[in-house]
């Protein structure tokens, strides 16, 4: 379980396929403090420390991880955002988010409005069916940062950055067109997980 509080910005090292499954090593500045089989938010993907080498950590992303984000994109040399797994007793400072991303979006707009940064992005074809997951003011975790939604159609969404999570982020060096990953709010998948099955057995 995580926050959506990134933690640090670590950089891919190295990239190695092996079948459908990808091999992701990564500097990261609390290597040391790092165990195998621990669990780790890779720009919001849940993934599990497989070896520690000097200066990297290596995770492996599966083909459906690798169908419903954008860590197939990555590249040596790439930011990704971090964030380790939050510890029972801590203040809970974003939402609650599984580290489970449910679809890709991508960047349509950046406009810079005197000291925030307001970012439009759009759903995926796949993510459509699942925006009404998203609501007015709700939190949405985008690249395994916990931000607010406004905006919403069922084909975008915008969020407002603030200077701090634009710096120590990868999200000031996103493009547009550039994907990220998109986790829903759990909460809301469970909602309407409930109210599905209740239709159903009411028909």
């Amino acid at each position: 379980m995580f926050t959506g509080i990134v933690e640090a910005v670590g950089e891919i090292r190295g990239i190695q396929r092996d079948g459908k499954n990808v091999h992701i090593k990564v500097s990261a500045p609390f290597l040391d403090e790092l165990k195998i089989d621990q669990s780790v938010a890779h720009n919001g993907v849940c993934l599990t420390v497989t070896r520690i080498e000097e200066g990297t950590y290596e995770v492996t992303a599966v083909a459906e991880t690798l169908r419903v984000s954008n860590l197939g994109n990555l590249n040596t040399g790439d930011s990704i955002n971090l964030e380790r797994c939050v510890r029972l007793g801590d203040r809970m400072d974003g939402h609650l988010v599984q580290g489970h991303v449910d679809a890709v979006a991508h960047l349509v707009s950046v406009e810079e409005q005197e000291g925030s940064w307001l970012m439009t992005f759009g759903l995926a074809d796949d993510a459509r069916s699942r925006s009404h997951l998203m609501i007015e003011k709700g939190s949405i975790c985008v690249n395994g940062i916990s931000l607010t939604c406004f905006g919403l159609n069922e084909n975008r969404f915008s969020v407002a950055v603030i200077p701090y999570t634009y710096a120590h982020t990868n999200l000031g060096n996103l493009q547009e067109g550039q994907e990220v990953n998109i986790e829903f709010d759990m909460v809301g998948k469970y909602i309407s997980r409930m109210i599905g099955q209740e239709k159903e057995k009411g028909a």
